[in-house]
């Protein structure tokens, strides 16, 4: 398979979803899969949904050309048609949380069982792993889980897209150096469809992806992960997904873990992730996007550098010189990620929310209101997610 057959993938995947976004809103608007605006929801107009039957046929073109037939390939291309519909009905009729589970379980499966799985791994210090039968339950609940992680980002216009674009380019650059031709063309052909598909979904946003494109595409980066790193036995390929995936996956798990603590099903919609939580700050969904793509970006070069810098030779020697590159590379992604999540989503909310209760006070005439009272409610804002109203001044409400 020839590097240049990938980037006429990526190419032909780009224009058939650029060409048949509009296409596809057209009918999300006929048949009422109108994403209305919430409490919780960030945009401000009703907007069509489905901006993944598009993705699916800018990839299902690209990979019918440029995949080899194999039973892999079609066993991940008919999982990808699956998920696509049980998106699309949920887009249409809001599916309850068990009968998407199970859609997604079953389109799980149909890759899985035609060879798409984790059969084994090394370890440092166990060696070879054998999992056995096990692989088919473990696969199954590592590509829902994936195909979840990126749903949950799927908040702010272009978010979800522009994630998986950084992403699948970043998992196709190993895939192709590992020769996992076909997870690598199939990364690329991904890349381009979410890039055909930002041209019309950035913000401000004519189309959604909806459950049809975040789903989809969670399942892609699932299925390229197992077939272009996880699949080579090698002991640092199982650190490959959790660096790309990270955003996701530190979203999710944050998500989840506030939901279990309070009580809450782990499925119910919220407002604590962390385009959320940028937005309380005073992020337009513009620079909100821009950010994480810089964070995943960050996570990406950092997979980048662990695959490509020669930190240590055949026998597992350190070279200094290189390993000082590659401590580098890992600062960079660990500053990122402390910045975003710390100093932008805490500190300048903390300066934000005390900035507007001494204007609310004063304008009011009262009192300053005490310096504990303000860190009580802004640790409580912080812990839930949830800001409380703060009366503007007069002029402001005019």
């Amino acid at each position: 398979m020839k590097l240049s057959d990938a980037f006429l993938g990526l190419g032909l995947a780009l224009v058939v979803v650029w060409v048949m976004t509009p296409v596809a809103a057209a009918i999300a608007w006929r048949i009422g899969a109108i994403d209305e605006p919430r409490e919780r929801g960030l945009h401000q107009f009703p907007t069509p949904r489905l901006g993944g039957l598009a993705v699916f046929l800018g990839v299902l073109a690209a990979a019918l050309v440029f995949l080899p037939d194999t039973a892999e390939t079609r066993g991940i291309l008919i999982g990808a048609a699956v998920i696509t519909l049980v998106g699309a009905l949920d887009d249409l009729f809001e599916l309850s949380a068990d009968v998407k589970l199970a859609g997604q379980a079953l389109a799980a499966l149909i890759p899985i069982s035609m060879g798409v799985r984790v059969a084994s791994f090394t370890l440092p210090f166990l060696g070879h792993v054998d999992l056995g039968t096990a692989s088919y339950p473990l696969t199954m609940l590592g590509v829902v889980a994936v195909m979840n992680a990126v749903n949950f980002i799927d908040g702010v216009d272009g978010l979800a897209a522009g994630v998986c674009t950084i992403a699948a380019a970043t998992f196709a650059a190993i895939a192709l150096s590992l020769d996992r031709d076909a997870a690598g063309v199939l990364a690329l052909v991904t890349a381009g469809a979410c890039l055909g598909y930002l041209r019309h979904g950035f913000h401000p946003a004519s189309i959604f992806l909806g459950d049809s494109g975040s789903n989809l595409l969670g399942y892609l980066l699932a299925v390229i992960a197992v077939q272009g790193a996880l699949k080579t036995n090698a002991v640092i390929a199982l650190v490959f997904p959790l660096v790309i995936l990270a955003v996701p996956i530190l979203d999710s798990s944050f998500v989840i873990a506030k939901r279990v603590k309070y009580g809450r099903p782990v499925y119910k919609a919220d407002a604590w992730h962390f385009h959320h939580r940028l937005a309380n700050i005073g992020f337009s969904q513009r620079r909100t996007a821009v950010y994480i793509y810089l964070w995943t970006l960050s996570l990406g070069i950092l997979a980048l550098a662990l695959r490509f810098v020669p930190y240590t030779d055949d026998q597992g020697h350190w070279n200094l010189k290189w390993s000082l590159v590659m401590a580098a590379f890992g600062l960079l992604a660990l500053a990122a990620s402390v910045y975003l999540v710390v100093v932008l989503e805490i500190l300048k909310l903390r300066r934000f929310r005390q900035f507007q209760l001494r204007r609310s006070a004063a304008a009011r005439g009262g009192p300053p209101p005490d310096e504990r009272d303000i860190d009580a409610l802004i640790a409580r804002e912080l812990e839930t997610g949830e800001l409380d109203a703060v009366e503007p001044p007069e002029r402001e409400r005019r």
